[in-house]
């Protein structure tokens, strides 16, 4: 009996949230010192996606061709992603290609301190109340004081750069991205949540469809010379460290631990857990980029660790068991 079927829903929900919350961590403080080497923002995105692609496209179109010796209509996108069409484009567009473009964008106009508050900071606001409209999830009173701290502890960080955007700086540019990053990953999250799906055929759809939709185009618009690009000057060691991080680690191992977090915690418990990320990547860019971290830096992943001890209380009828029986 393989050692993942002798472990319980519980054990393998926690260590899929160690390792997201390992990855993600790591994600910011590495995606911001990407910034200052050779790749542009789109070079970065373009080597995240094609990294996934060769592991997760040729892993789809093995999934899609199993499917159809049973069922024929199995599977969309020319045999490369095991979901149908319309939930291969959605779940494609917010968390294959939303997250990482506007991400990575973020990075060049901010410091890691303020995405390491930002992105999984406003991710359980955004995922609750996406959670709440579509899914119809209670937002109980401990809930939405969790929710209110992780707000406060975002405009601590956020609301500055905002009040200052008439004096001419960017840093707010990379704020409003970081945000807006959070938002597309939630909408991702609440849409695996509602269709059910499985993390690695979830993982697998989302990079088939940003590998087929980005990949192409780029890479014709940046050899036509319309878009920049630093690809074909980047040392290669740099490139294949981003193929290897930003493409294996983000999103085939992160992608599929973070959709077994929704499995068994549900799309606002799990973007709650992640919200330990400030911290974490708060030290280390400190510790590794040398930024600086200023007072109200330090408040605002206080007020949001703040938020997400209340905001992760459990519901009694949470969980996977609950999930079952409500899709049964």
């Amino acid at each position: 009996m393989p050692a993942a079927s002798r472990l319980s829903p519980r054990a393998i929900g926690i260590g899929a949230a160690v390792v997201t919350v390992l990855v993600w961590t790591a994600f910011i403080v590495i995606a911001r010192a990407s910034a200052a080497h050779s790749l542009t923002p789109f070079d970065i995105a373009f080597t995240r996606i094609f990294g996934a692609g060769l592991v997760l496209v040729p892993w789809g179109a093995w999934h899609v061709a199993q499917a159809r010796r049973r069922d024929p209509t199995q599977g969309s996108l020319f045999g490369l992603s095991p979901l149908a069409l319309r939930i291969t484009a959605v779940t494609g567009i917010f968390g294959g290609l939303g997250y990482p473009l506007l991400a990575y964008t973020g990075f060049f106009y901010a410091p890691a301190t303020h995405a390491s508050v930002l992105m999984p900071g406003s991710l359980p606001l955004w995922t609750a109340l996406l959670a709440a409209a579509v899914l119809h999830d209670r937002l109980t009173p401990m809930r939405l004081f969790g929710l209110a701290m992780i707000v406060l502890g975002d405009l601590l960080v956020g609301g500055a750069s905002l009040l200052r955007a008439f004096d001419g700086g960017e840093l707010w540019k990379g704020d409003l991205m970081f945000m807006g990053a959070a938002f597309s990953w939630a909408c991702y999250s609440v849409v695996v949540r509602r269709e059910g799906l499985d993390a690695v055929r979830a993982t697998i759809a989302v990079t088939a469809f940003a590998f087929l939709a980005f990949v192409p185009a780029y890479a014709l618009l940046a050899g036509l010379g319309w878009v920049a690009s630093r690809l074909g000057s980047a040392p290669w060691g740099e490139i294949a460290f981003q193929l290897l991080f930003q493409g294996v680690s983000s999103v085939v191992v992160a992608g599929i631990t973070f959709t077994r977090m929704i499995e068994y915690f549900g799309p606002v418990r799990t973007t709650m857990i992640t919200a330990l990320v400030p911290g974490l990547s708060a030290l280390g860019a400190v510790l590794f980029l040398d930024e600086p971290l200023y007072w109200n830096l330090v408040a605002g992943v206080v007020l949001v660790t703040v938020g997400i001890l209340f905001g992760v209380q459990r519901m009694r009828t949470g969980g996977v068991g609950a999930a079952v029986a409500a899709r049964g």
